[in-house]
């Protein structure tokens, strides 16, 4: 999978340190993958939630951090919507950031 882009994480860890390991494994994890749709990612990631447009919510470190996705299977690429604490992530609208 392409990712775009790694910066938001990047950004993201060095506001938050302790979310810094869960998300390069996520990044290295995603990037080596070839999902073809939903239900292979699903089968690595069962506690992802599923929205539309092949949006996916990932927990991180237990759930206080919050990744949002949208994924086009037949092109491999993923582009990050929203990286987050669960806090923020209460405050948007995840079907449409």
């Amino acid at each position: 999978m392409r990712i775009i882009a790694k910066r938001t994480l990047r950004d993201f860890w060095i506001k938050h340190a302790d979310s810094e390991q869960q998300l390069k494994s996520w990044y290295r994890e995603t990037e080596k993958a070839n999902w073809k749709n939903i239900n292979e990612l699903k089968s690595e990631y069962p506690n992802a939630s599923i929205l539309k447009n092949n949006r996916i919510v990932f927990n991180i470190k237990g759930n206080n951090y919050r990744l949002i996705v949208k994924f086009n299977f037949d092109y491999e690429i993923c582009w990050i919507r929203f990286m987050g604490t669960h806090a923020e992530y209460d405050k948007i609208d995840a079907n449409e950031i």
